[in-house]
């Protein structure tokens, strides 16, 4: 028995020992990098004390200028990240062929949900990316305006209701929000009405929730599961809750049978899908799998985010008067010019509706890094920064956003950055908030024309403006990587008179 405890010991011992040197890799290179705490690495205070922003930011900071890149760990794994504008352009564009993959955990057979165009990698994700491109043109999104426009109504309808009855006018603005995006999405990814605007507990919206908080194991296996995808892939593990992966695929199963029983067409992003599934097992076919995964990737990449974007909007919008009365003034001159209908040409004209949403981007990116993996060892011109094979990358959007280099006074809000003229002086990739290059967000058509109906119908109707409870300064979540309000965005909303 005492001979079992020794070797015990001893592999103990040693598996301390290389862990202990995984996490010398930078020091060894000779690149800038901080100590990493063992075990978490870098991420030691997220999810406890700071959000994934609150980390990384500091480090930008401190070390932009001395290289190229610095280096950070995930757990014990080495991490590239990136501080130099033109390695980024490489990076994303350049030569994405050497870093077209994310490194985002999937498992498609035992994790059907997470087959999708987000995390797939490699030859999957290049012929989904294929298949899915013709149904994100302008075209296809001038196809499910109305939709858009006829939720966007009833949740104008319920802010009415809910800032009438409110005491002082105060609303937590957030959650209806994501109320609105989840009722989009829903109409037009799942094809069924889930009407959470009038319904918060709608399963709908609360599996959504559980998708974005939830995981299937403990903190420190997510962690694993985050640094070491593709280990994590061989062992079989899963990321999604049970119960949100069985609804999600069950609502697509019974929408596919449904319409394709009945024959029933719909303007929506269910409908491409489907007409894809009838090419199934020809190139640019679908399983009624893959159109799960793509649906549900759909809600997850633009409930939080549209919503989120929005808030962070409004709630600068009521901080900055003068700019919420000529964001105002365009919005009802240029619907006035169209019947007051809302359509697709009438948002394409509000030029500064579209410098605000940008501003808005630029100041809160809800998806602050942007990952790619190495598929090759990369040579950036100075051997001591090699970026060897299987490296993960991390690109900071929210540093880059925040660099007095790129945006002087970062901290202030500023639409005028976005007209055409400030956009050229600055370099390219400096606004990163749907990435950038072939893998850039597919779906950034249809988040951005959600979040410009859902402001500019809002702006027309209330007026929005500081509570006694609104913070000067936002605090974000902690237990999340999207950048979200901690305790979400309360402000005083008045209707404002017949425009």
């Amino acid at each position: 028995m005492s001979t079992f405890f020794a070797l015990l010991a001893i592999l103990v011992t040693l598996l301390i020992y290389f862990l202990k040197y995984q996490q010398s890799y930078w020091r060894r290179r000779g690149v800038p990098h901080d100590e990493p705490s063992f075990p978490m690495g870098s991420l030691k205070e997220w999810r406890h004390t700071k959000s994934f922003s609150d980390i990384f930011a500091p480090i930008y900071e401190k070390f932009k200028g001395t290289g190229p890149f610095c280096g950070i760990y995930f757990l014990v794994q080495p991490a590239v990240f990136v501080l130099d504008l033109e390695l980024i352009k490489k990076i994303l564009i350049k030569d994405f062929h050497n870093f077209q993959e994310r490194g985002v955990f999937h498992n498609e057979i035992e994790d059907p949900l997470t087959g999708n165009l987000f995390q797939l990698d490699g030859p999957k994700w290049n012929v989904l990316r294929k298949k899915l491109s013709p149904t994100f043109t302008s075209g296809k999104m001038k196809f499910m305006f109305s939709t858009v426009v006829d939720v966007a109504n009833e949740f104008i309808k319920v802010m009415a209701e809910k800032s009438k009855a409110a005491p002082a006018n105060v609303l937590e603005i957030t959650d209806l929000q994501a109320r609105y995006t989840a009722d989009v999405i829903g109409s037009c990814a799942f094809g069924i009405e889930c009407n959470s605007l009038r319904n918060p507990n709608a399963d709908f919206v609360v599996m959504g929730r559980k998708a974005l908080v939830e995981r299937r194991h403990s903190k420190l296996v997510d962690s694993f599961m985050e640094s070491f995808p593709r280990l994590a892939r061989k062992l079989n593990l899963c990321s999604l809750p049970k119960e949100v992966h069985d609804f999600y695929l069950g609502i697509v199963r019974e929408t596919v049978e449904y319409r394709e029983k009945n024959q029933v067409k719909r303007n929506d992003f269910m409908n491409m899908l489907l007409e894809m599934k009838k090419k199934e097992g020809e190139e640019d076919g679908l399983t009624v799998e893959e159109i799960a995964a793509q649906a549900f990737i759909f809600l997850l990449a633009g409930f939080e985010t549209s919503s989120t974007t929005m808030g962070f909007a409004l709630y600068e919008l009521a901080r900055n008067q003068d700019i919420q009365d000529r964001l105002r003034k365009e919005i009802v001159e240029v619907l006035a010019q169209h019947n007051n209908e809302c359509t697709y040409e009438a948002i394409n004209e509000m030029k500064y509706l579209e410098q605000v949403f940008s501003e808005t981007l630029r100041k809160y990116p809800v998806l602050p890094v942007v990952e790619r993996v190495s598929k090759a060892d990369y040579d950036t011109g100075d051997p001591r920064y090699l970026i060897e094979r299987n490296t993960h990358i991390i690109i900071l959007t929210y540093g880059i956003h925040h660099d007095p280099e790129y945006y002087p006074d970062p901290e202030k809000f500023d639409p005028e950055r976005f007209t055409e003229e400030e956009i050229r002086k600055r370099p390219s990739c400096a606004w990163l908030p749907f990435g950038d290059g072939p893998r850039n967000c597919i779906g950034l058509r249809f988040g951005k024309m959600q979040a410009l109906i859902g402001i500019a119908l809002l702006l027309k109707n209330f007026k929005f403006s500081f509570a006694a409870q609104t913070p000067y300064k936002l605090a974000y979540n902690k237990n999340n990587v999207l950048l979200s309000a901690e305790h979400g965005i309360h402000l005083k909303v008045e209707e404002v008179a017949e425009n």
